[in-house]
């Protein structure tokens, strides 16, 4: 590169690692005789907390998970990340329903001692908000104000079914259901069937075009991070109208 032409690869690299880097603060949480890592973000004057699960193949740290809780950050939400025992372990395959209502609880836990007076929520990225709403549904989660699914997972892709939803008849407390329209573990006809039978506890926000991992196709004329912005504004919105 010539002098004066721009930065160097290196500089770039630096910068760039700079722009990427995850501002959260790191913890971990006790978990009977073991412990799990957790990353909290809270910005200036938060107004409520969400308690955020990942998902089935990817944790606390992939880039949407980082990108939820910086956007939620400037909307004023404070973030409570986690990570599942069996990734933490680095295995694929998840653990038992009951590790992960345990792990569940012991993150709203850790978010409550961090920020007591702040309304709490839990949910998360597909596998996460199901977790999460199993657990309330098979005792509440203390203090917990609602349950926010960043696109919850109905069913297999290719086999649709509404059996992994029959737990939500047991959560009394309100949910909000962010779902791409394109979901292949979310079909829309069944969705809306099992949110009419909740009533007003749920309510759906569809994005359109958007898929399970919420991406868009070229032709929709947005881009995956425009689509990403406004489903976590919505999800800030839905939080903060109700602290």
């Amino acid at each position: 590169m010539a002098p004066g032409s721009g930065r160097s690869n290196k500089a770039l690299g630096v910068a760039d690692a700079a722009l990427t880097a995850d501002p959260a603060e790191p913890l971990v949480l006790a978990l009977g005789s073991q412990q799990v890592s957790a990353l909290w973000l809270q910005p200036p004057g938060a107004r409520a907390c969400y308690v955020l699960a990942h998902g089935a193949g990817a944790g606390m740290r992939h880039i949407f998970m980082r990108e939820a809780a910086r956007s939620l950050a400037q909307h004023g939400i404070a973030t409570l990340r986690f990570q599942f025992p069996y990734l933490e372990r680095g295995s694929r395959r998840p653990d038992p329903p009951a590790v992960c209502h345990a792990t569940v609880r012991a993150a709203l836990v850790a978010a409550r001692e961090r920020a007591p007076a702040l309304p709490l929520f839990a949910g998360g990225r597909s596998f996460g908000g199901r977790m999460s709403s199993q657990a309330q549904a098979l005792a509440p989660l203390p203090g917990v104000n609602g349950l926010v699914f960043l696109g919850f997972p109905l069913h297999p892709a290719g086999k649709p079914d509404i059996e992994r939803a029959a737990h939500l008849e047991a959560v009394h407390g309100p949910m909000l259901f962010l779902q791409g329209t394109h979901d292949a573990l979310a079909d829309r006809e069944l969705l809306l069937r099992v949110t009419a039978r909740l009533g007003a506890r749920a309510r759906i926000e569809w994005i359109a075009d958007a898929d399970h991992s919420f991406h868009v196709p070229a032709r929709s004329g947005r881009r995956d991070a425009e689509v990403r912005e406004a489903l976590f504004a919505v999800a800030a919105e839905w939080m903060l109208s109700r602290d």
